[in-house]
């Protein structure tokens, strides 16, 4: 009863909504007695010793929601001695519980209460590590406090920058990684990993002292998560050192301070590396592509180790490679090619570039081999060549039986199909030639690879597979040359055949699966017409009718909630782009539907897709946009004025979508003729915008727009991308 009431009440206080979740958090500071406040955060605080774990737990979860609402206004200044007392005092359960509380209330996403807890760092710091010494002899607490030291290393630079009191806290973790409690070394280690991220500049000591041997002997740890964490230390190193490369680069350029830099992953290539790719061969054959092992840890932390210290890499995995590459045991085999494709960023081109085109003909004949793992990771490294270093690849040599073997690998297995995919994807945009050219190295091969797609998209029942098929496809029409130009036509005829027919397949589904499926199917064809559209421009007005009619057909059979719309709208910006004012005599047709997404509060990344889609009309129809302005204005203000728009989804996105939002808005405002209003002027007609963070933002972007309509035409518009990325490895 009390864990459920306990869950109640911190569910009461929770909301996803940004805005429900501060009227909620008003409610309690403006409608409960202060009296009765008070009784509650007592009776919550007394939970905290209870003998059931559990209702601890969720005592933990209801104090840290409301110490949200209250530690920012300074109306519970008695919390954390309260819990520091507890953590000194209490009996066991009371100290697991309330170091628990330490934690949730420190790993909180909300800003105020993370801005205020600096000031009880003291008190904080005091507690978990009382909790996390070696002399605590209940291993639960010890856990518990290791955790809650974790959610707090953020808040105590203070301390840290003490080196007494740095030098405590690092003991205290250093010996949490020697407990026979495999929780405590995990815990110690996640410590590691965000000290080093946090406090790179403090860490030379350590290095030299400690942390160099314990990361190694974690990694070689019998328990995977343990092993994991000690690897993922040196990748936390490898992010800093490349980040503080590029900053210091930029420093130099621009003449002020530099970061310190000490070279850790330089220094100890020589002993860490070795370890890691025999982690490498540790790979479970059952395992799944999303599943984060060892063996993925280990190949992420060599890539990131090739990108930090460059061609010193190079002999160490070349020597594993040379030594592996023909084992009997697949596993090392998989981890010697794997360990190839990871070095392809970082070392000078000019020291990778003669070990590559020794290793393609090998590589590309392990296409065959025995195990589909070990397959798998040669298309995979293949596709990081031709991403990395597709310059060592001699199309005369190489690419036919490149493009051969990847094909193959297609069909071969299904564990295959993205990696091959990948490589496809990366050969295409690489050998793509410039734009505009009237021939690349693709064009011999255009027309069977497209032939083979078609027919892999045609015959496969395997969603994942077929998804994959298409986006090759997308690449190839993408980079076809002039000379492959007409294929693409002829393409597009094909795969116009084929979504026409999944308008009737739409009456014939009887499961929430099959509609997934055919989904799935109709945004592929539908980003295939993008590609084709995008590539051949002007030529694609033959087939724009027809297109066209196939696109407003699908937006009027399409169930509620689909995902479809977002790439149709896509389409239908790729073909208003390509014919310009000619798109005029569409407009009557489709107005209705790009209305009614502006107007669609309750999906709103179909809403913002439909706002870009308002800009590309407009400036393929320039002047005879006119008819339409009203209508599309008065969306425009409405989505700006709509407080659950701004709140929920518009402070979601990133600056650049948010500048790209107002641009919008203030381009419609003066871009009219006669001008709505002026730049000053939607600031006035936007003042039900409760968010202050968004009244800055938009001020400034107005600010550096001009007040004049009749200026506003320079304003360079953004663009919205529709183009999907590649699947990228675990």
């Amino acid at each position: 009863m009390r864990i459920a009431a306990g869950l109640a009440l911190k569910n009461s206080f929770s909301a996803r909504d940004f805005t429900r979740l501060r009227e909620v958090q008003n409610k309690w500071l403006s409608q409960i007695d202060p009296a009765f406040r008070t009784q509650v955060k007592s009776l919550a605080l007394s939970t905290l010793s209870s003998t059931d774990s559990r209702a601890g737990q969720s005592a933990a979860q209801f104090i840290a929601s409301i110490a949200a609402i209250e530690l920012p206004r300074e109306l519970w200044p008695e919390l954390m001695p309260a819990l520091v007392e507890n953590v000194g005092s209490g009996s066991d359960q009371k100290k697991q519980a309330s170091l628990t509380t330490i934690g949730f209330v420190c790993e909180t996403e909300d800003q105020d209460l993370r801005d205020s807890l600096a000031q009880h760092s003291n008190a904080i710091l005091t507690a978990v590590v009382q909790g996390a010494r070696k002399e605590e002899p209940n291993n639960d607490i010890r856990n518990a406090a290791i955790t809650a030291l974790s959610d707090s290393l953020e808040f105590v630079r203070t301390n840290f920058e003490n080196e007494g009191e740095r030098n405590y806290i690092m003991q205290v973790i250093c010996e949490a990684t020697q407990s026979e409690d495999t929780r405590i070394q995990q815990g110690a280690y996640g410590c590691l990993n965000r000290i080093m991220a946090l406090y790179y500049e403090k860490m030379r000591f350590y290095m030299e002292k400690a942390l160099f041997g314990l990361t190694i002997q974690g990694m070689k740890a019998e328990e995977e998560d343990v092993a994991k964490l000690a690897v993922e230390f040196w990748c936390t190193v490898c992010e800093e050192e490349i980040s503080i490369e590029d900053d210091n680069a930029q420093a130099q350029a621009e003449s002020t301070e530099l970061r310190p830099y000490f070279n850790f992953a330089r220094v100890a290539t020589q002993e860490v590396i070795p370890v890691l790719l025999e982690l490498m061969a540790k790979q479970d054959e059952d395992s799944t592509d999303d599943e984060y092992n060892v063996s993925r840890a280990a190949y992420q932390c060599v890539q990131l180790w090739s990108q930090a210290v460059g061609s010193q890499i190079v002999p160490p995995v070349l020597g594993f490679v040379e030594k592996n590459l023909r084992n009997d045991d697949w596993h090392y085999r998989d981890a010697a090619v794997s360990a190839f494709g990871a070095i392809m960023e970082g070392p000078d081109e000019k020291v990778l570039d003669p070990l590559v085109r020794q290793a393609l003909p090998v590589l590309i004949g392990m296409m065959n081999d025995s195990s589909v793992q070990v397959k798998d990771s040669a298309a995979y490294a293949l596709g990081r060549i031709c991403e990395a270093v597709s310059d060592s690849i001699d199309p005369r040599e190489h690419l036919q039986p490149l493009i051969t073997s990847l094909f193959e690998g297609l069909t071969a297995h299904p564990k295959m199909a993205s990696s091959c995919c990948w490589a496809l994807m990366n050969l295409a945009d690489r050998f793509a030639g410039t734009p505009g050219c009237e021939t690349n190295a693709l064009s011999q091969h255009f027309q069977a690879s497209v032939q083979h797609l078609l027919q892999v998209t045609e015959q496969t029942q395997d969603n994942q597979l077929r998804t994959a098929a298409y986006e090759v496809l997308n690449a190839f029409v993408t980079n076809a040359a002039n000379d492959s130009v007409q294929m693409v036509a002829s393409l597009s005829n094909v795969i116009v055949d084929r979504l026409e027919k999944t308008i009737g397949m739409q009456s014939q589904l009887v499961s929430v699966e099959d509609r997934l499926t055919l989904e799935e199917i109709q945004t592929s064809l539908t980003s295939v017409v993008i590609a084709s559209i995008q590539r051949l421009e002007k030529d694609i007005a033959p087939q724009a009718d027809r297109i066209m009619q196939l696109l407003l057909n699908l937006l009027s059979n399409l169930g509620a909630k689909s995902s479809v719309p977002d790439t149709i709208f896509a389409a239908v910006g790729a073909l208003a782009n390509a014919l310009e004012s000619d798109f005029e005599k569409y407009m009557q047709s489709f107005l209705p539907f790009i209305l009614n997404a502006l107007h669609n509060q309750e999906e709103p990344q179909l809403c913002a897709i439909a706002i870009g889609l308002v800009s590309d009309i407009t400036r393929a129809l320039e002047q005879k946009v006119q008819p339409f302005c009203d209508a599309f204005m008065n969306a425009l203000l409405n989505n700006l004025r709509v407080s659950e728009v701004f709140s929920s989804t518009y402070n979601k996105f990133d600056t650049t979508s948010k500048f790209f939002l107002l641009h919008r808005a203030h381009r419609w405002a003066t871009n009219s003729n006669p001008p709505y209003c002026s730049a000053s002027a939607i600031l006035r007609r936007l003042s039900l915008v409760p968010s202050r963070p968004t009244s800055l933002l938009l001020r400034r972007c107005c600010s550096k727009l001009p007040e004049s309509a009749s200026t506003v035409r320079t304003v360079p518009t953004l663009r919205c991308s529709t183009t999907s990325s590649a699947s990228e490895r675990a």
